[in-house]
């Protein structure tokens, strides 16, 4: 078992021995001129297996949810989007910055928008208010314990958005995949956009990609190159990717069940964190903690790395690279904390 169990997020995954031979063996060329097989190669596989006409490799995923924002919205217009979402909290108001929309924030405590909501805020624009431009939503949603999406509640959501785009962050598109048994391609059919991370869950060094029309991801193209995101032998980071969508989802489901060990052990030690053990469903748990600090530095001293993603709320993340050891270790440091319970 290593030295440390790092349950700060699975963006820490390290490649695996296959993609460290694929980044070797890369066939390269000039992505900026469209010349690298090795991405192209990506980027075909990845809306095929999405069900999509297009896709762009891009170096990131905050980059991916930004060019479809600018894509999709013009300035001056409003993103619905639940409050919680990556896209509004963890990306340092970016789209702000870089599309000059502003967010409608909705609830979503269980991980989803409510349709009703959805329609409000479109019907906000004939009061004064700015006309929405785009509707995202996030799946697994990351602050609400990785929740999935049901199909329902997503069919709703497109219903309530009408002639208004959707776009879905879909850093963890696989782990819903693997949690729910509906495929990448139903989940993405519904939507104009989605943007997946390869250096998750799934174990690549670099990278996501952003899928939709061929008109919209040529534009995003465009705006890739705008933001400084272009690249050149780019084959050496896609080769990786390939390999990690070859071989790396079939085996979500091991995270999963590591989660639930987790999860069933905060839940023990404070019943009153708000984290009900069944809905988490894939390889995140979040709760309420009153001294985060204290906490992680606690778990620190058994070896083992947590985050806290907000003042009051800690979580822990499975991956490829945390075994049953890890998560024997990790639940041991979790029922040995100290404090209260926690209200």
């Amino acid at each position: 078992m290593p030295d440390v169990v790092d349950l700060r997020s699975d963006t820490v995954t390290r490649p695996t021995p296959a993609m460290r031979r694929a980044m070797a063996d890369a066939e390269v060329g000039d992505d900026d001129y469209g010349e690298d097989p090795t991405v192209r190669a990506l980027e075909e596989h990845f809306a095929q297996r999405v069900g999509k006409p297009a896709s762009l490799f891009v170096a990131s995923g905050v980059m991916a949810n930004q060019i479809a924002i600018r894509v999709l919205t013009e300035p001056g217009t409003a993103v619905v989007a639940g409050r919680r979402q990556h896209v509004v909290a963890y990306e340092y108001g970016a789209a702000a910055m870089n599309a000059g929309i502003q967010f409608v924030e909705l609830d979503d405590v269980d991980g989803m928008l409510q349709a009703d909501d959805v329609r409000l805020a479109r019907q906000a624009s004939e009061h004064h208010q700015p006309t929405v431009s785009l509707v995202s939503i996030e799946n697994t949603h990351m602050a609400a314990s990785g929740a999935p999406w049901s199909t329902e509640g997503l069919r709703a959501l497109v219903a309530a958005a009408g002639s208004v785009p959707v776009h879905m962050d879909g850093a963890r598109l696989f782990n819903a995949e693997a949690a729910t048994g509906v495929p990448a391609s139903e989940w993405v059919s519904r939507v104009a956009t989605v943007m997946c991370c390869l250096s998750k869950g799934l174990c690549a060094p670099v990278g996501s990609l952003l899928a939709g029309d061929a008109d919209v991801i040529a534009e995003g193209r465009l705006a890739r190159k705008r933001l400084g995101g272009g690249m050149r032998q780019a084959g050496v980071l896609a080769a990786p990717g390939l390999v990690a969508l070859h071989e790396m989802i079939e085996r979500l489901p091991e995270d999963h069940a590591r989660a639930a060990r987790l999860a069933d052990a905060v839940a023990q030690r404070w019943p009153g964190s708000g984290l009900d053990p069944a809905a988490v469903r894939t390889n995140i748990i979040t709760f309420n903690h009153p001294q985060p600090d204290k906490l992680l530095a606690h778990l620190e001293g058994y070896g083992v790395l947590a985050h806290a993603i907000a003042p009051s709320t800690v979580r822990l993340v499975t991956h490829h690279d945390v075994d049953d050891a890890g998560v024997a270790r990790a639940v041991a440091a979790l029922r040995d904390a100290p404090g209260g319970d926690v209200s």
